[in-house]
Parts: structure tokens; sequence; C-alpha cells
């Protein structure tokens, strides 16, 4: 029982610490052939928007709005795949998703 103990302990030391790595880690996504570019990090912050300005159309707002919605997306997922992949290794596929960890 004691060992076991140690195990979950020393398994939550090495999960804070890989979500501490993850807010330093970054995913970018792009849509709209690259006019967009959102980043967001591993803790599922977004960090930055890059928008072309050719993609700038006052007559057509939806489009670049659109857009923008489908690259946020993808970065988003694309950092949750990230910490699930970082997280994995560390719980070894046990289902944690109840625990509100990014990722997961």
């Amino acid at each position: 029982m004691q060992q076991m103990m140690a195990q979950v302990q020393k398994m939550q030391r090495d999960m804070a610490t890989v979500q501490e790595e993850l807010k330093q880690e970054t995913v970018d996504a792009s849509a709209g052939g690259g006019m967009v570019t959102v980043t967001v990090s591993g803790d599922l912050v977004i960090q930055a928007v890059k928008i072309d300005p050719s993609a700038v159309d006052p007559d057509d707002v939806e489009m670049l709005s659109d857009i923008i919605l489908a690259a946020a997306n993808e970065a988003l997922r694309a950092a949750q795949e990230l910490a699930g992949k970082r997280m994995e290794g560390i719980t070894g596929g046990m289902d944690l998703g109840g625990m509100g960890l990014p990722g997961l």
C-alpha cells in the first residue's frame, strides 16, 4: 500500500511538471490557405492571432470570422493533442478525463 501511495505521489509530481512545461510549449494552426494563424500554448491559452492583410475584406467580414474560428479551433485541438501525448507517458494510458487536465 505504501509503495502504491509513493507511485501516486510521483505521478502527481510528474503531471504537475508536465503541466508547467506545457505552458511554455506552443502549437500553430492556420486556415484560409495561411491567411490566419493562431498560436496556442500547451495549457490551452491563445497566445497570438496573425492575420494576413489580404484576408481583410470589409465587404466580407463573415469570411474572416470563419477563418479565424477555424484556425483557433484547430490550434486548440492540436494543443489538446500535445497535452494528451505528454500526459500519456506519465499516466500509462489511464483515463484521467475527470481530473480537469488539459488534453485529457
